[in-house]
């Protein structure tokens, strides 16, 4: 059996066994959405795409958002891997520019309610993907803000202030600061500020998806 086939067979294995977009069976030649819901899966515009210091990889719609709403609010991580693996694909272009990945941190409070950090589980296959550590100890989340959802962008900015830290042991290197999505920027700034001031050469951030207003095409 050659090697692709090899790691076909083994990523079938961390699949899902539905479409995370639509939630129905997934077929044996669909491998993390079926059929009908990848095509629905947009990119960002070109300026968002990796490896723009802040980069998102999709936009925020469709079976995409959809599956982030299962995964964040629904309790779904077995639709982490397909998710990761469609993250971890679009972080390609940030291989050799990033030391170490750091998924966003997650308040201890709202880590027991929810049971998991989604973006750690995004982070995870990234990491791996592009052969760097990845750092879960560094950043950490001190406030527990409320959610940024129907916030105006200065309320947004004002509501993350002081919400993260950097804990011991952080040292020099270059970063990859990873979050499922990206509305105004205003946590992922706020973050990646915070590492940048503990000693950090660079961030950069990608997100899952962006949320944010349409970017159009220049004709």
């Amino acid at each position: 059996m050659d090697r692709p086939t090899i790691i076909s067979g083994f990523v079938r294995l961390l699949a899902p066994s539905h479409c995370p977009g639509c939630d129905l069976p997934l077929r044996p030649t669909e491998l993390y959405f079926c059929n009908a819901c990848k095509p629905l899966i947009e990119e960002t515009h070109k300026s968002f795409r990796p490896p723009a210091p802040t980069a998102a990889a999709f936009l925020y719609g469709g079976p995409l958002a959809e599956a982030i709403r299962r995964l964040k609010y629904e309790g779904r991580s077995d639709y982490a891997p397909a998710l990761g693996e469609l993250l971890s694909d679009a972080a390609l272009p940030f291989a050799g520019l990033v030391d170490l990945v750091i998924p966003m941190a997650l308040h201890p409070k709202r880590l027991r309610i929810r049971g998991f950090n989604q973006a750690l589980l995004l982070a995870k296959p990234v990491a791996r993907t592009l052969g760097v550590k990845l750092d879960v100890r560094t950043l950490e989340r001190v406030r527990d803000t409320p959610e940024q959802a129907g916030l105006s962008r200065s309320d947004r900015i004002l509501n993350v202030k002081g919400a993260f830290r950097v804990g011991t042991g952080s040292r020099p290197g270059r970063v990859l600061l990873i979050d499922d999505v990206r509305t105004t920027g205003a946590t992922l700034a706020s973050a990646a500020e915070t590492l940048l001031e503990a000693g950090f050469n660079r961030v950069y951030t990608l997100a899952l998806a962006y949320a944010g207003p349409l970017l159009v095409e220049a004709r």
